[in-house]
């Protein structure tokens, strides 16, 4: 029998990235923003997330969220 933990090991949970600091942005227009960067990591990592949840629907994630 499969053990749910054992499972999330070999197929860890995303983890969530690192939001950037008010001074990582230097407010000048850049083309691309740490800002812009921020949105696009946390989209994938929203997208990550749910197919892991799908893949382990017996492990309690309340508790892992950040």
């Amino acid at each position: 029998m499969s053990n749910p933990l054992s499972s999330a090991n070999a197929d860890p949970r995303p983890i969530a990235p690192e939001r950037p600091l008010p001074s990582d942005c230097c407010d000048s227009g850049c083309p691309v923003c740490v800002h812009d960067l921020y949105a696009e990591e946390l989209e994938a990592y929203a997208k990550a997330l749910a197919a892991w949840k799908l893949r382990h629907p017996d492990v309690d994630t309340a508790a892992a969220t950040p």
